[in-house]
């Protein structure tokens, strides 16, 4: 697990980040032209968000939906605690229909996210997640409808407006 700063971003590091999430092919040179910013101060603010972690990647944003995973649902385990989190997470991460897992708090240990091509295949995803030994119990919901898709952006503009920084 990744260590958590408190980087703090200015107005020109949420309207850099903004432009790149909502066009994650524009150029760095065509970036500082519309920002209205030297290449090199791009290219170094980019630097500084990718190594604090504040941006951790520039690939495709990929539907699951769009390639035939229609069915979302939210799981959660109870696990046995003698064995651990890590081999139930290596367990996981074998399955390619769990998109991510959470340790939480609460009666259950994990919050798994996954997708299926439909309910019956969500029972077939589910069957294989429980088949491992370390898993003593799983709870699933099934999502309807997406109703606010997964978003950074408006915590990005309210973290470099709280701060009130004009950009260095």
């Amino acid at each position: 697990m990744t260590a958590v700063q408190d980087v703090q971003l200015d107005e020109l590091d949420a309207r850099l980040i903004e432009l790149f999430a909502e066009e994650p092919r524009i150029g760095v040179l065509e970036c500082s032209r519309r920002l209205g910013v030297a290449r090199g101060t791009v290219q170094a603010r980019l630097d500084k968000l990718v190594d604090r972690g504040v941006i951790g990647g520039f690939g495709p944003d990929i539907s699951p939906a769009a390639i035939g995973f229609a069915v979302t649902s939210f799981v959660t385990l109870e696990i046995s605690q003698r064995l651990g989190h890590d081999p139930v997470t290596a367990h996981l991460a074998a399955i390619p229909e769990v998109l991510e897992a959470h340790t939480i708090t609460g009666s259950s240990d994990l919050l798994c996210r996954i997708v299926a091509r439909s309910n019956a295949d969500l029972q077939r995803v589910i069957d294989q997640i429980v088949a491992y030994e370390g898993i003593r119990r799983a709870s699933t919901i099934i999502a309807l409808a997406q109703q606010i898709p997964y978003r950074t952006l408006p915590l990005v503009r309210s973290a470099a407006q709280r701060e009130g920084r004009a950009p260095s």
